[in-house]
């Protein structure tokens, strides 16, 4: 069974970082019962959830993501590219130590798992306002006994990787070409993103289905047309934060 490992929504959540959007208000009731139903989507398509308590000092502590990179041989242990997020990797540590053999990135290098695609053994990092050419060296260091490839590619006009392009399945990417070139992903199926959804990049594929926002119909019945059955999500209110459908969970395999 997959395990995803979520945590509930800080006290705090309205004081999250912005980087590319505009701050407006969040209703906390509705993140909290968008991110039960998220939950409960997972536990549907055949997850076994560990749901994490709130950490109601850390904002942002809700988009688990970002503290590491989950590999079947290790988990990469991040170092936030912001420094309000730095403390959220230490409960992640603890709860991922029981299923992965542990490595961590440390400074001078930072990095969002946010930023980072994995396809095969090769590992993206997007060289953003989180993520720097730092973490690429260090990441390549750490995981050369496993064989991976780490790559820093240039991203732009948003905060993440994978606010850019997300994997569908094994040779076929979701991808806004306007934010990251498509040049990267060569011998890639892509699919576009509808133009009038720039932010439909970002899904979770699990056990065949794929976790995507409500928000994105466009995008949306393109992948059903491609034959791909979508499991619809409210995220909207997490969105307001910067927040996707991978970025609220850490799926061990």
């Amino acid at each position: 069974m997959i395990l995803a490992i979520t945590r509930d929504i800080s006290a705090r959540f309205d004081e999250c970082e912005i980087t590319h959007i505009d701050r407006t208000p969040i209703d906390l009731n509705i993140a909290r019962q968008q991110h039960h139903a998220y939950n409960e989507a997972l536990k549907e398509l055949g997850c076994a959830v560990l749901q994490l308590p709130a950490q109601n000092d850390l904002p942002d502590s809700v988009f688990v993501e970002d503290t590491a990179i989950i590999l079947p041989e290790a988990a990469v242990i991040t170092n936030p590219g912001a420094n309000s997020r730095k403390p959220e990797v230490e409960s992640i540590i603890n709860a991922l130590a029981p299923y992965r053999t542990l490595v961590r990135i440390t400074a001078p290098a930072t990095v969002d798992g946010g930023d980072v695609l994995v396809l095969g053994k090769k590992i993206y990092i997007g060289l953003s306002t989180r993520s720097n050419i730092e973490a690429v060296q260090q990441m390549q260091e750490l995981l050369r006994p496993y064989e991976y490839t780490v790559l820093g590619i240039e991203m732009h006009d948003c905060l993440h990787l994978k606010t850019a392009v997300t994997q569908v399945d094994d040779k076929t990417l979701l991808i806004n070409r306007k934010w990251v070139d498509v040049e990267n992903f060569e011998g890639f199926n892509l699919i576009d993103v509808d133009a009038s959804e720039p932010f439909a990049a970002n899904c979770l594929p699990i056990n065949g289905q794929i976790i995507f926002p409500v928000a994105f119909p466009k995008t949306r019945a393109i992948l059903e047309k491609r034959g791909y059955k979508v499991r619809q999500v409210h995220v909207d209110e997490l969105a307001k934060a910067e927040g996707a459908v991978t970025c609220c969970s850490l799926i061990v395999g």
